[in-house]
């Protein structure tokens, strides 16, 4: 599984990281980096749920910045 990571900086300076592929998933962040580490964090967590409730398995999760 391969998801591109969308940023867009705030006027407030904050930094907002999104994965256009999991509705939802999106995370704030004083820094580029914090938003894009708990953006994964929480993507993780939603893949987990998805593999767990369909009984499916997977070889690699793989996040890239867009």
């Amino acid at each position: 599984m391969d998801y591109a990571i969308e940023f867009e900086r705030e006027d407030d300076g904050r930094w907002i990281a999104e994965i256009p592929d999991l509705p939802g998933v999106m995370a704030y962040g004083a820094s580029k980096q914090e938003a894009e580490s708990k953006v994964q964090s929480i993507a993780l967590r939603v893949i987990a749920d998805k593999l767990e409730r369909d009984h499916t398995t997977t070889d690699h999760v793989q996040f890239a910045a867009a």
